[in-house]
């Protein structure tokens, strides 16, 4: 299927597209006067007129396996550059890899906050790692008192299901929360359907 697609890191000024749908960030996937805000794939099949297979959902001790899993992953490989390449960034994306290691760690660690909190903030995903975490070490032991906190959580609360948490643009699921890059938080605006337009999608 043919799509525009546009990288708001890029092209700050395609922020702007999104406004008039009130989606504060990426991802998102636009056609006509619809949208599917977040990973949705069954919204965003009905959204382009594809045909969509449900999947069964993997419970919650299963998912918090698979996260610990590229958590344990990510520790791995930043431990593995050494600290004068910290500062590469891949080419148009606007991060350097300190930032991204420090990123996969924030964004898990975000779940718990959320649950916790009892809200979503946006904030979270673009904060940078401190000044002390200065190489691969000391990002991979922020990952491991990441890790720690996380199974923590589970620990005391086996197979918790999802429950509804405030978010800073709206209601969202406490689960999806932590899902974000993993599992991104599949949100949508209004009832997605194929655009009478015949628009190609723009892919945020």
């Amino acid at each position: 299927m043919k799509f525009d697609g546009f990288d708001v890191e890029a092209e700050p000024a395609r922020k702007r597209d999104l406004e008039p749908f009130g989606i504060p960030r990426v991802p998102a996937t636009i056609v006509g006067d619809r949208v599917v805000h977040g990973w949705n794939p069954k919204a965003l099949a009905e959204l382009v007129g594809a045909r969509y297979e449900e999947r069964t959902q993997l419970a919650p001790a299963e998912l918090a396996r698979r996260l610990d899993a590229v958590l344990v992953a990510t520790q791995r490989a930043i431990r593995q550059v050494p600290r004068e390449q910290l500062g590469m960034k891949a080419p148009g994306r606007d991060r350097t890899v300190r930032q991204l290691g420090f990123h996969v760690f924030r964004v898990s660690a975000s779940f718990v906050d959320t649950r916790e909190q009892g809200h979503l903030s946006e904030h979270w995903f673009e904060e940078s790692p401190p000044v002390e975490m200065a190489d691969g070490e000391a990002i991979a032991q922020h990952g491991e008192t990441v890790r720690r906190r996380v199974a923590a959580y589970w620990s005391a609360r086996p197979g918790t299901p999802p429950s509804t948490c405030a978010r800073s643009t709206g209601s969202s699921i406490a689960w999806a929360c932590r899902r974000s890059r993993l599992w991104p938080t599949p949100s949508s605006t209004g009832s997605p359907c194929r655009s009478k337009s015949g628009r190609e999608p723009a892919v945020f």
